[in-house]
This record gives structure tokens, sequence and C-alpha cells, in this order.
């Protein structure tokens, strides 16, 4: 029976082209089906046309194109000094000559003779004419008030240089009071602390200006370290610029320390101003560098006799 199909194949093989394109195999051998040749693919071709090519344009040249042009001759100028007349001189007038004047007649009196008195000429009233000026003088303007409380701030002056004389130093006493009473000589700037043995301490002083200088014999009623100061109203009625108050310190006027003498208004007081001591300077208070008024306050108690000569 495979011998008839193949027979059939072979003979039909010429007939049928699609047959013919069929091969054949060995029994024996497998069967493989041909594949359709694919035909191969064509080169794709690009074609470039050359791009016309242009001339460039030719190079100017610029150095033939340029013209000449010849540099300006600069302009002269003349100018023309201008001429000035001198100022013509103004006739000056000869000097009027004037007529010495005349003494007034003495007359019996007239309305200057009322004010001023003396001999005067007679002008009436009607000729008198009493202006008023337009504008008024500038009136004084008040000066304001000194302040209520002072600064008490000032710098320490406890190293400024004075007359050695006036130098704290015990000296001889051959006067008649008794040890610890003070003895204030005012004409020579002195201050006394009598000691024993014929002694005294001696402190340089400054005092009373003319008219302020006093004398007679009180006791220290009360002491005050650093104390403030008020000043009097009989101070302030002669010294209106004088503040009210001034808290204690080394600007204070009454310095370091105060002694009070009595029911008066004089005090022993300490002083920043070393510079016043030996001279007139206060109102009646006896004054003494800071230095020595602490010294003194420190040997005295209150109750001390002061005898002020």
């Amino acid at each position: 029976m495979l011998r008839i199909c193949m027979t059939a194949l072979l003979v039909g093989a010429p007939l049928s082209p699609a047959l013919a394109q069929v091969a054949y195999y060995p029994a024996s051998q497998p069967v493989y089906a041909a594949q359709p040749q694919m035909a191969a693919p064509q080169q794709q071709y690009y074609v470039y046309y050359a791009q016309p090519r242009y001339a460039g344009p030719a190079p100017v040249n610029y150095a033939a194109a340029q013209q000449g042009y010849a540099a300006a001759a600069p302009a002269t100028y003349t100018v023309a000094p201008q001429a000035y007349a001198a100022p013509v001189p103004q006739p000056v007038a000869a000097p009027q000559a004037v007529a010495a004047a005349q003494p007034a007649p003495q007359s019996r009196g007239g309305f200057l003779s009322a004010i001023f008195g003396g001999p005067t000429i007679d002008v009436p009233v009607s000729h008198l004419y009493l202006t008023v000026p337009s504008y008024q003088a500038a009136q004084p303007q008040p000066v304001a008030p000194a302040p209520v409380v002072a600064s008490a701030n000032a710098g320490d002056m406890s190293t400024y240089p004075i007359d050695p004389k006036f130098d704290r130093q015990v000296v001889a006493y051959d006067g008649d009071q008794k040890p610890g009473t003070i003895v204030i000589d005012t004409p020579n700037k002195f201050l006394y602390l009598v000691e024993d043995g014929g002694k005294a301490l001696r402190y340089g002083i400054g005092v009373g200006r003319p008219g302020f200088t006093w004398s007679g014999e009180h006791t220290i009623t009360a002491m005050k370290e650093w104390p403030d100061w008020r000043p009097p109203p009989e101070m302030i009625e002669r010294q209106p610029g004088l503040p009210r108050y001034m808290p204690g310190g080394i600007g204070n006027p009454l310095g370091a320390r105060a002694m009070y003498l009595g029911p008066t208004l004089y005090r022993i007081h300490g002083s920043n101003e070393p510079w016043t001591i030996g001279q007139n300077v206060s109102s009646g208070c006896i004054r003494m560098r800071n230095a020595d008024v602490e010294d003194l306050y420190d040997r005295v108690k209150i109750g001390t006799k002061v005898v002020v000569m």
C-alpha cells in the first residue's frame, strides 16, 4: 500500500508545481517541510544633491576707501582790551563858616527852666513835640531761679597745698583758758585747742568777710558728721541764687563735720576749698580743712567752751 501511494505521487509531481517543490526522503528519515525562501530586503539609498556654492563678497579695502580730511586750522581770536575811564572826582564843597553861638539872654523862666532849672530860652509850649517811639525797647528777661537741691559730689581737694603755717601743729600757749577750751584768733586766722602743760594744738582757719566777723563766748550745742546744709533766710536774702537744700557730701559747704555754737547761726565746720584757709571768706562761720575738722571733732564734745576773739 505504501508503494502504491509513493508511485502515485511520483507520477503526479510533474503536473503540480506546488508538489514539485516537495522533497522526498527515505522512509527511515524524518520528513521536514521546506520553508519558503524569503527575499532579502532591498538596501535603500539616499541621494544627496550638491548645494550650489556662492562666492563670498570681495573684501573691501577700507584704507583705500577712506577719504582724507585736512585738519582744521586753529582760529585765532584777538581780544580787544576795554578801556575804563577813571572816575571823575566830585568837587567837595568848601566848609561853611559857622558863626559862634551867642549866649541866650537871661529870661524870667520857662518850660525847660521849670524842669531843669537855670538859664534857658523861652520856647513856646506849642513848639515842644513829645514823640513816642513806635517800638518798645527789649525788656530784660527774668533770671531762672537756682535749683532747690544742689549736688554735693564735687572732687576731693584734701591734698591741695596751703601755706605751711596753717598746717595742724602743736605750739606754746600762755593764755588763761583751761585745757579743752577752743580759742579762735580771728585776726590771725588760727584756732587753738588748749592742752595741758602750756601747749595748744593749732589749726589754720577761714573766718568771716569784712562786716561778718564777730566775737564772744559760746559752747558747742550740737555735732554732726557730713551734715546737710540749709542756708538761713538771711543768707538767701543776700544771695538769692543759693540752693535751698544740699545733702551732705564732699562738695557740701559744711564739709565733713560741723559743730554748732549755741543759739547762733555760726558753726565750726569743714570745707572742700582749702585755698580759702587763711582768708576772710565766710558769712561768720569758722571753716577748716576737712582733715583738720575731723581731727578736732574727735577731740571735743558737746558743752566745750568756744572763745572767739
